[in-house]
């Protein structure tokens, strides 16, 4: 499982927890997440999300 950060604001979206609050089921890699899906912290889309290095 991988993390994903927006570079905008540092929101971290991490595939072992998936966010089920926003319908996103724990273990739910990042190209399973819809297209159209939003950060929840700053509202910028997919795009704006970098793989977290370690």
């Amino acid at each position: 499982m991988k993390r994903w950060i927006c570079v905008f604001c540092g929101f971290v979206y991490d595939e072992a927890a998936g966010m089920p609050e926003h319908g996103i089921a724990p273990g739910t890699r990042w190209e399973d997440v819809p297209e159209n899906w939003c950060c929840p912290d700053c509202g910028n889309d997919k795009a704006a999300f970098e793989l977290q290095e370690w």
